[in-house]
This record gives structure tokens, C-alpha cells and sequence, in this order.
């Protein structure tokens, strides 16, 4: 791999300004892709078939983050193991690494596909279904199971791809497939009158194409080499790159635990007023998409910076971490400022865009949407820090920040407000839960910068900047 580590030199070479753009773009693509898969589902689904149909993809909705999460536990953290590998001049078992991380990614679809099916019912109404929803859940969700383990795969394949440099590809391999999904989803809902059972197979569609297109590359990678029989199931080889991969992991985990706890919470309290139980269910559901579209953003700039991060630090380059940092608070924060004045300004527009279902559910919708997304800046900003710390390695600070807005301070806010306020104080739990964070974060931002930069004895693997530079010439 010696072409390799001569092509990879640019990366502790070429200005910042220019190597973010390149790896950050096709990241926060790829990343807003894989969330059109549901929200274009819900989209046609509002608009076909009513709130109903959209609460019931909402149900699905933390299943197949689980799902997503788990190819983050092994697609990040192998692309950040195979960028800290390439900045210490050290690739020799990262084709074995990759391998099983796509092979364990693999097989934590089958085992959720194993547990929905088995628990059937049980899981869909735990999950917030009611009677009024549950046949429509039951509907989408089961079809949509199907196609997990290969979905799971392709994300962390993805993640992979583009931490050899190849971004672009990435990109093109997950919008093929949702370009899929956006022409069949109409077509089988409104042309064949196949309902949400139509949306579902038309993303499945979607999503096995993606696959193979990912697959594929493994034939053509740049900076390393997987060999077949570089698949048995090895623990060992995935044991460096949990760690690494636990941030992303639990930050969709923190996504499922919220949208579980809310999804009880909103029917309980919904029942006590004029909403009844499915309506504030249905905006919450609107709320966490727009939610998740904006953060896929501030994640794909982080996720797209690793690369470049997990390389100059493994090189020594901190200079060229701090600068790295730098560039990608302000953007994160310049587009998160920039959605949150259009989410106060014509909140409306956004709640009818996944379809409208009568005044009452409009006003609540666009109320709680206010509220919701009003802090979502210090979200942002929080959870990219989170993935920075990930990405050079600091997994003992990066997993607490990762879960403490959501499965600390969220929860513990949703409960304790709609106790004392109703049901809307669940959506102003989300604002109290960013002030907080966002504090702890600064504190432990602070003091790893001061020491970024500090010598350290024990790091005797990493390669200096002279070093790199002398192995490519």
C-alpha cells in the first residue's frame, strides 16, 4: 500500500479549506439521503393516507434507527480506525478490520429481523401503536424488516468508502437508490394503490441497489484490499473499532430511547386534552424528521471532517486539527442558524409539506414545532463535537457527550414538564436539554484543546509530519 500512503499525503498538505468541502459535502449528501428513504415515505404516505399512515412509519421509526446506529458502531468506527491507521503508517491488518465490521453490521440486521418477528405485535405497540394504527404498522414495518441486514451493510460500507477517499462514490451509490425510492413511492401508492405496503417495497428496492452498487467497490478500493477470506467472524478484528464507532452508535440509540420514551409520553398526555392520543403522536413524528434532516447535516460535516482529523492525528499535525475544528463549528452553526429562522418564520409550510389533516392538528403541529426545534443550533454544535472527539480517538469523552442530551437531560425534562405542563411540555423538554448539554460540552471541549498539541511519551506509533512526508517521496 505504498501508492496508498503517497495518495493520501494530501491530506496533511492541502489547505483545510478545500479538503472540508471535498470530504463534507458528499457526507452531508449521503447522510440526508439515507434520511429521504423515510421521510419521502412519509411524505406520499401523509399525503395518500392520512396522519394515521405517517404515525404508523413513525412506530418503524426507531427500529430501523437501531439498525442504522449499529452500521455507524461499525462503519464509523472502521473508517476512523482505517484513518488513524493511514496516519500512523500502519495498514496492514485494516482490510481484515473492514471485513468484519461489514460482516457484524450484516449481522445485526438478522438479529433484528430474528426479534421483530418473533415479538411481532408486542414490540409495534411498545413502541407507541394504537389500536387505530397498529394494522398499518404492522403493514409497513414488516416489509421494510425485510431489507435490513443488506441496509445495514451499505451504510457501513459507505462510511468506509469514504474514508478511503472516495466520497463521491458514496454519494452516488445512496442516491441512486433513493432517486429509486422517490419514483416508485408515488407510483405504488397512488398509481397501484398499494398504499404503505407500495412505500415500503419501493424503499427496500431502493436500498438493495445502493447495496450492490457499495459492494462493488470493494473491488476498486484505494487503500486497502479485502480478501474473502478476510470475512470469518473474527472479535478481535472488530474489537479496535467499537470504541471508535460508540459515539455514532449511541447517538442513534439516544434517538430511539427519546422517540420511545415521547411516543408513550404523547399518547398518555394527548389522551387528557382535545388532541386525543394520535395527533400530538403524528406531529412529533413530522418534528423528529425535520429534526433528524437538520443533525444529519451538522453529523455529515463532522463525519465528513474525520478523515482529515483521524489523519493529521495520527500524524502529529494538531495544528492542522484545531484548524480542522474550527471549520467545522462554523459551518455547523451557520447552516443550523440558518434552519432554525426558517423553522420560526413559516413553520406551516413544513408541517404541510408531510400533508394536513384538519385545523386542530395543524395548529398543534406548527406550535410544537416552534418550540421543539428552537434550540436546535446547540444541538448541533453538541453532537459535533461529540463526533470530533470520536474521530481522534477520545472514546471516554465522545460517549458521554454522544447520549447526555438525549438519554440524560431529554428524557428527565419530558417527563418532569408534561407532568407539571401537559402534553406541550414534552416538546419544551428539548430546549431545557441543549442549554445543558451544550454547557457540559463547551467544559470538555475546553480542556481537550488545551492539551491537543502536548507532547505524549506513550503515543510512540504515530508518525510525525517529517516522517509522512519522507514515505512519500
Amino acid at each position: 500500500m505504498e501508492k496508498a500512503s503517497q495518495n493520501d499525503n494530501y491530506l496533511i498538505t492541502a489547505p483545510i479549506r478545500k479538503l472540508l468541502p471535498k470530504f463534507a459535502i458528499p457526507c452531508v449528501i449521503s447522510l440526508i439521503i439515507s434520511c429521504l428513504y423515510n421521510i419521502v415515505d412519509q411524505i406520499f404516505v401523509g399525503n395518500g393516507i392520512g396522519y394515521l399512515g405517517n404515525a404508523a412509519t413513525g412506530i418503524i421509526f426507531p427500529i430501523t434507527v437501531i439498525g442504522w446506529g449499529a452500521s455507524l458502531l461499525f462503519g464509523d468506527g472502521a473508517a476512523a480506525y482505517l484513518s488513524l491507521s493511514q496516519g500512523r503508517g500502519d495498514t496492514k491488518n485494516v482490510g481484515r478490520v473492514i471485513a468484519n465490521s461489514i460482516l457484524f453490521s450484516f449481522l445485526s440486521g438478522a438479529v433484528i429481523i430474528a426479534v421483530c418477528y418473533i415479538f411481532g405485535n408486542n414490540i409495534l405497540y411498545a413502541l407507541g401503536a394504537t389500536d387505530a394504527t397498529i394494522d398499518l404498522t404492522r403493514e409497513y414495518g414488516y416489509i421494510i424488516f425485510i431489507m435490513i441486514p443488506l441496509a445495514l451493510a451499505q451504510n457501513t460500507l459507505a462510511s468506509v468508502i469514504r474514508a478511503d477517499g472516495s466520497p463521491r462514490y458514496a454519494l452516488m451509490a445512496m442516491a441512486v437508490g433513493a432517486v429509486l425510492n422517490i419514483i416508485f413511492d408515488p407510483i405504488t401508492i397512488f398509481v397501484f394503490h398499494w398504499g404503505i405496503a407500495g412505500a415500503a417495497g419501493a424503499t427496500i428496492f431502493g436500498q438493495l441497489v445502493s447495496f450492490v452498487l457499495c459492494a462493488l467497490y470493494l473491488r476498486r478500493s484505494k487503500t486497502f484490499r479485502v480478501r474473502l477470506s478476510d470475512f470469518i467472524p473474527s472479535f478481535k478484528a472488530v474489537k479496535p473499532v467499537i470504541p471508535l464507532g460508540g459515539s455514532s452508535f449511541l447517538t442513534q440509540i439516544s434517538i430511539v430511547v427519546v422517540t420511545i420514551v415521547n411516543n408513550k409520553l404523547l399518547v398518555k398526555y394527548g389522551a387528557m386534552t382535545e388532541y386525543g392520543e394520535d395527533i400530538p403522536l403524528a406531529a412529533f413524528v413530522v418534528i423528529m424528521k425535520l429534526f433528524q434532516i437538520v443533525l444529519n447535516i451538522a453529523i455529515g460535516i463532522a463525519a465528513g471532517a474525520q478523515p482529515i482529523i483521524g489523519f493529521n492525528y495520527g500524524a502529529k499535525r494538531y495544528d492542522r486539527v484545531k484548524q480542522t475544528l474550527k471549520y467545522v463549528l462554523l459551518w455547523t452553526f451557520i447552516i443550523s442558524a440558518a434552519a432554525t429562522v426558517l423553522f420560526e418564520a413559516i413553520p406551516g409550510a413544513f408541517i404541510w409539506l408531510f400533508g394536513s389533516d384538519g385545523g386542530l392538528y395543524t395548529t398543534f403541529a406548527v406550535m410544537c414545532l416552534r418550540i421543539y426545534l428552537s434550540l436546535i443550533i446547540l444541538t448541533c454544535l453538541q453532537k459535533a463535537c461529540a463526533i470530533f472527539l470520536q474521530s481522534i480517538g477520545k472514546a471516554a469523552a465522545a460517549i458521554p457527550l454522544s447520549i447526555i442530551r438525549d438519554v440524560v437531560f431529554l428524557i428527565a425534562f419530558s417527563v418532569l414538564l408534561a407532568n407539571y405542563i401537559g402534553v406541550t411540555g414534552i416538546f419544551w423538554a428539548a430546549p431545557a436539554a441543549d442549554i445543558v448539554a451544550i454547557i457540559i460540552t463547551v467544559v470538555v471541549m475546553i480542556y481537550v484543546w488545551k492539551k491537543l498539541g502536548r507532547p505524549n511519551p506513550d503515543d510512540a506509533s504515530a508518525l510525525n509530519a517529517e516522517q509522512i512526508e519522507k514515505t512519500g517521496k
